[in-house]
């Protein structure tokens, strides 16, 4: 079992480890609800060491990375800019979703997912052969996620120096600080941090956070925050065999430039999607989980990621239904058929309930 910078720290805490993707990571640390609670109104920190770091410098590097992913790295016009974007296989499956900086000049920085880290880097390895570029997974590095209401202020006050770079950064950009890169991320729905720095380093930043008032928060709270804020997760809501047209993630497709030929174009281009990716809400008691069966008006779909809402104090879903599904549905719980409907996602964002 592999284990972050920070894993002596969670058992201190007495975190409930679990496995993750081969990473033992913490659940909770005691409440899951109340760290969702956390975030979703003052401030929360999650250790997600785990994701995998990879830089990319050289002449091709631009080139390169517009041929590897469906969205087009051309739009990074300024230093700190960051991209979403999904990396797809030659069928329009999506291999892993990521985001990338344009960090100066021919120089770019990739963070991926735990779980797809091993097959990710021998993709993008595979794809890089008539390319001049150097491509290296940054190992000696952690990553701490600051989230919530409050959470760039703690920032300021816990790390030095911060406010004065970061305090007029904008959503979806990144900035450096010493060693720590600073990216106005995240994963929760709600505005913060996502800090990369030296595993050095991580241990004292972690805790000069508690010191100003964050909270750790578990991979429990994360997901429930997650899935409140409408974000896909790889493995559950796209995979190797699914689209981003149908995963509801069209938008981060670019296919505005004619001569740019990224891995999977062709097979997105032939693509007529029958399914989509949408937000359900049980109207009745009960709780959706993963993998159960939704009738609509349109035919069968399945649940993709299914919770029960701190936030809204009800149950709710992202689902794979049949397009142009709407209206009201029957989802299948334990052998019973509870009535729910579809909405637009995302429920929660900045602490507001939305639909």
């Amino acid at each position: 079992m592999k284990h972050t910078p920070l894993y002596q720290v969670h058992i201190d805490a007495g975190g409930k480890m679990v496995d993750f993707s081969g990473w033992e990571m913490p659940l909770n640390y005691g409440s899951q609800i109340s760290e969702h609670h956390q975030v979703r109104t003052q401030a929360g920190m999650f250790d997600v060491s785990h994701m995998s770091v990879v830089d990319f410098k050289g002449v091709d590097s631009k080139i390169f990375l517009q041929n590897l992913l469906a969205n087009d790295v051309d739009k990074l016009k300024t230093r700190g800019r960051a991209l979403y974007s999904c990396m797809l296989n030659e069928t329009g499956g999506v291999i892993d979703d990521l985001i990338v900086y344009h960090q100066d000049g021919e120089n770019y920085r990739m963070v991926t997912n735990a779980s797809t880290r091993d097959k990710d880097l021998a993709w993008i390895n595979a794809q890089a052969n008539d390319f001049n570029l150097s491509i290296s997974p940054m190992t000696d590095l952690a990553i701490i996620a600051v989230q919530g209401r409050s959470a760039r202020e703690k920032v300021f006050i816990a790390i030095p120096g911060v406010e004065e770079i970061c305090g007029g950064l904008k959503p979806f950009n990144a900035t450096n600080l010493g060693g720590l890169f600073i990216a106005r991320t995240g994963y929760t729905g709600e505005d913060g941090f996502e800090i990369i720095l030296p595993k050095k380093s991580a241990e004292f930043t972690w805790k000069r956070l508690l010191e100003a008032g964050v909270k750790p928060c578990g991979l429990g709270a994360r997901d429930t925050l997650r899935i409140e804020a409408g974000m896909s997760l790889y493995g559950a809501e796209m995979d190797e065999k699914t689209s981003p047209l149908e995963a509801a993630l069209g938008w981060s497709v670019d296919f505005s430039n004619p001569q740019r030929d990224f891995i999977g174009r062709g097979a997105l281009e032939n693509q007529t999607p029958t399914k989509t990716i949408v937000g359900v809400i049980l109207q009745g008691k009960g709780v959706i989980r993963n993998h159960q069966k939704i009738e609509t008006n349109m035919g069968e779909g399945e649940v993709t990621s299914g919770t029960f809402s701190p936030t809204m104090d009800q149950a709710i879903a992202l689902a794979k239904v049949p397009k142009d599904a709407h209206g009201l549905v029957k989802i299948k719980i334990r052998n019973n058929w509870v009535s729910a409907k579809i909405v637009k996602p995302p429920f929660v964002r900045n602490g507001e309930i939305l639909v």
